[in-house]
């Protein structure tokens, strides 16, 4: 019967991510404390369990690599290797290719194609300079030491006139694959005997842990010369040697942890039947996975059955209740309704840190690549958000502390000459505020320039001058969100494609939060996003423009007031109106929605809407209330469709589009 390994997949793809990720915390602890034997053996585990995963599945390229991986920390284990920055690069690098290949398992369900040889090499060339072969299990002529369980074993074999030999076999110098050679011996001793030990054990020769020889005993009818002759004929096997054991020259080991493998041929035939796996198609599609503390899962579990028992109450109420208990039972409902979707809200929040744990890595290769010294300090990596906002906040995140590490800190001689400590930092920090998340990038770097911003937007036509002049600071720092603008002068690895902060911009809007700039010269900048706790289910305000429904977010009102017609001014083509004594931009929603326009009224509804420290002006034509909403994507042809962030179903079955504030203001 055949395994399926594509149902497996997702799981391999969560568990990989969990421990190369806690493979990359480990390095970077080590290169800090190089000597630490704690984090080499924590490090060395990380890529056992990985390597056996891959073997698993099938993806031979990540096992092959983890296994050179293996043997590199093992000699640094064993003192042969010393822990250098050269050992600790090519082990990053080695995460990098393993990260990626996890990658394309959740893009295209196969491992990359790449077999790293390159990387096997290095790895391989640093065991050449720092270990010393030695060859390893040599054959002596002392008693061999087995434990109580294998004398017994080999007294009955004895008693059933069954002969015993422990056998060493010694590999040639060119055999490639030694695992798999091994296989081949114990299949064909498994023809003749039984085998009951290994030396190493089957792991270690299923990990090619041995240089080029290991010993067999085999418990069989047939004689020494046969014997011989059996295993004269396998391949890429230097030599053999046989040696008959008896009662009286073996004796009782001390050792307890001595490992008999009774099964090592079904063993080794497991790991060769797992990497024929390899030829699997894993097209299957990946599924996203959010792993659920078993506590939240029975509180909606009771929930659950207290909706069964509300609805059973219900029935019964239903063909003779009053309006009173009908009433009682709706409220009871409710409540229900209410803690449910709590309780799937909890279920779907994971916590920031998925997404922060990547960043001490990318500081530390930044700041090595650009000759400066950076410390990353977070807080808040147990905040909670929504499973799709996590998916999407990572790259805007990154761009915005490549920015900071990139043009925000200065090189460690010019921070000296301002005063400033030579070592910049780099303060990521996530914290909740209401129904939103609020993640701050702050650095303690030069601070933006607004005059250097100014010029380089004329310079580019994002602006002409005269229209320059007129705009204030936060304007022109919002400059930096334009697509196409860069300050950099050169283009590097980091910056200065023109490809960065528009993209952070309208990633984060499309997950309908926004961002803003603080900054002071010389004392840094500070970049503020707010997105909301979920993008699931959301408190809207339904409002009438025209015939039609609409939808706005309630996260986004200030406030919904009055004012008369005829105080709305025309200023520069735009139409303003002066509201607690400063100027709010009017928007009609009627002419920008394409709705037909009838006769205005002298008094208008207008709905006060907020993105970040920005305010405009919504024309409704009338309100009908607050309401719990259900957001249904407009699917991907509908996608880019302006001011429409969604749909969703009211109670009636009527559809009702959700208005995009951001793009709107």
């Amino acid at each position: 019967m055949d395994l399926d390994i594509n149902q497996y997949i997702s799981i391999f793809i969560e568990e990989s991510k969990e421990h190369l990720q806690s493979m990359n915390d480990v390095l970077l602890e080590l290169e800090k404390e190089p000597t630490h034997t704690g984090y080499i053996n924590e490090i060395f585990r990380v890529a056992h369990t990985i390597k056996g995963m891959a073997g698993t599945m099938g993806f031979s390229n990540m096992a092959n690599l983890t296994h050179e991986m293996e043997n590199v920390l093992q000699a640094t284990r064993n003192n042969e290797l010393k822990i250098s920055e050269d050992v600790i690069d090519i082990l990053f690098k080695c995460f990098d290719a393993m990260d990626e290949s996890v990658n394309n398992i959740i893009e295209q369900g196969i491992e990359k194609e790449d077999k790293n040889e390159d990387l096997i090499d290095e790895l391989k060339a640093l065991l050449n300079q720092g270990v010393k072969s030695e060859m390893k299990n040599q054959l002596d002529n002392t008693k061999p030491e087995l434990d109580s369980y294998l004398i017994n074993l080999l007294k009955k074999a004895k008693e059933e006139n069954l002969n015993v030999y422990k056998i060493r076999f010694t590999l040639t110098d060119d055999c490639m694959l030694k695992a798999a050679r091994a296989f081949i011996i114990f299949n064909t001793l498994e023809e003749i005997g039984e085998i009951i030990s290994s030396i190493p054990s089957v792991e270690e020769i299923e990990d090619e842990k041995f240089d080029k020889e290991f010993d067999v005993i085999i418990i069989t009818d047939v004689d020494k010369e046969k014997l011989e002759e059996e295993i004269s004929n396998i391949s890429e096997v230097e030599s053999t040697l046989v040696e008959e054991l008896k009662e009286e020259n073996f004796h009782i080991s001390e050792n307890k942890d001595l490992e008999h493998e009774i099964e090592s041929k079904e063993k080794l035939e497991n790991n060769d039947n797992s990497k024929k796996n390899n030829s699997t198609s894993h097209n299957n599609k990946v599924t996203k996975t959010v792993r659920v503390d078993i506590d939240r899962l029975d509180n909606l579990m009771n929930l659950v059955s207290e909706l069964i028992i509300i609805k059973t109450r219900m029935d019964e109420l239903s063909g003779q209740s009053t309006k009173a208990t009908m009433n009682d039972a709706i409220e009871y409902l409710e409540r229900i309704t209410t803690s449910l979707h709590d309780a799937v809200m909890k279920v779907r929040m994971v916590p920031i840190e998925r997404v922060f744990n990547r960043f001490p890595r990318l500081v530390r290769d930044l700041s090595k690549d650009l000759g400066k010294e950076i410390d990353l300090e977070m807080s808040g990596e147990e905040t909670e958000v929504d499973r799709t906002v996590i998916d999407e906040i990572g790259d805007p995140l990154i761009h915005l502390i490549r920015n900071s590490i990139d043009h925000g800190i200065e090189m460690p001689e010019e921070r000296i000459k301002a005063g400033k400590d030579k070592k910049g930092s780099v303060i990521l920090k996530a914290y909740p505020d209401g129904n939103n998340v609020v993640i701050e990038v702050q650095d303690n770097g030069k601070g933006l320039d607004v005059s250097s911003i100014k010029n380089k937007a004329i310079q580019k036509d994002l602006i002409n001058e005269k229209t320059a002049e007129n705009l204030s600071d936060d304007d022109i720092i919002n400059l930096l969100f334009a697509p196409g603008f860069s300050t950099a002068e050169t283009v590097s690895d980091v910056s200065g494609r023109g490809v960065g902060l528009d993209v952070v911009k309208s990633k984060i809007e499309s997950i309908s939060g926004n961002i803003e700039v603080q900054t002071e010269i010389n004392k840094g900048s500070r970049f503020i996003i707010r997105i909301p706790l979920t993008l699931a289910i959301i408190q809207a305000l339904l409002v009438k423009v025209s015939e039609e429904i609409y939808a706005i977010p309630l996260s986004s009102i200030n406030e919904i007031t009055e004012i008369k017609s005829e105080e709305i001014r025309d200023i520069q083509g735009k139409e303003v109106v002066l509201y607690r004594g400063e100027t709010l931009p009017i928007i009609r929603l009627k002419k920008i929605l394409d709705l037909e326009d009838g006769l205005e009224k002298e008094n208008l509804t207008v709905v006060v809407a907020k993105k970040g420290d920005k305010q405009a002006g919504f024309i409704i034509d009338g309100l009908i209330g607050q309401q719990e909403i259900v957001i249904k994507s407009l699917g991907k042809y509908l996608s880019k469709v302006k001011y429409l962030s969604g749909a969703t179903i009211l109670g009636n079955g009527n559809i009702s589009l959700i208005l995009d504030v951001n793009s709107l203001i």
